[in-house]
């Protein structure tokens, strides 16, 4: 690997069964005719040029994934119908070089300028969890943190959190291998927030929680986000033309 290659992980090997789409959600449409996985690879490389590596974690019907982003490197869950994100990750991490790695949920819609602002902090190699202070919803992961801004607590079942996690994610290349332990001791059905948690906790694993609440993002679990998230691609269709 290059010095100032960038490793990120995309996991995309869920079946999305909530969205209720034949497709592997990656796949599913936006409105100006990329997919979401290729509005991904796109915003990843108009802010990291040909330095960013990507490693698309495969599962559910993965030809299909595969046939539609030819350019990129794969890791297969083959596990993928009983195992969740921690065990996705894991198989991801284990394949990289030395380095930090930014991960992306496969399901993650963003404005591409929230690239910008936090290429800074991965160049200092400092690992974080990217939030948004701006909602706390029911079913989403969300955070606590210190006075200073470090994580303390990351699930679903927070209570009092003071955010929601939104899926982009880095791990500094100090901190890998304390995460890569902890998702290993994971149960299959752990997201891999149980594994940063207990990495916080166990090993005192600092993770910022960087707030990047400014800029559209929305994690497509349903139909209602699929709408909230076409509505902004079409507004940075139109802002563009």
């Amino acid at each position: 690997m290059r010095n100032d290659e960038l490793q990120v992980v995309i996991l995309a090997a869920g079946m999305g069964t909530r969205l209720g789409r034949p497709l592997p959600k990656p796949l599913t449409p936006l409105a100006d005719g990329r997919s979401i996985l290729h509005q991904q690879l796109g915003n990843l490389a108009a802010a990291f040029g040909d330095r960013v590596k990507v490693t698309v974690v495969v599962g559910f019907r993965p030809d299909q994934i595969m046939a539609a982003a030819p350019d990129v490197r794969f890791a297969f869950n083959e596990r993928y119908e009983h195992t969740n994100t921690s065990k996705s990750l894991l198989k991801a991490l284990r394949g990289t070089c030395s380095g930090g790695v930014l991960w992306l949920n496969g399901d993650v819609v963003f404005d591409p300028e929230l690239l910008l602002e936090i290429a800074p902090v991965i160049a200092r190699d400092e690992t974080f969890v990217c939030v948004n202070t701006a909602a706390v919803g029911e079913e989403e992961v969300k955070y606590t943190a210190d006075v200073d801004g470090y994580v303390h607590r990351l699930s679903k079942s927070v209570i009092g959190g003071l955010g929601e996690a939104v899926g982009i994610n880095y791990i500094a290349s100090a901190d890998k291998p304390a995460l890569v332990k902890h998702l290993e001791a994971c149960d299959d059905t752990d997201y891999f927030e149980r594994g940063i948690e207990t990495a916080i906790e166990a090993d005192g694993l600092r993770v910022r929680a960087l707030d990047i609440s400014s800029y559209f993002v929305v994690e497509v679990d349903f139909a209602g986000d699929l709408e909230r998230a076409n509505v902004e691609v079409s507004r940075t269709v139109t802002s563009a033309a």
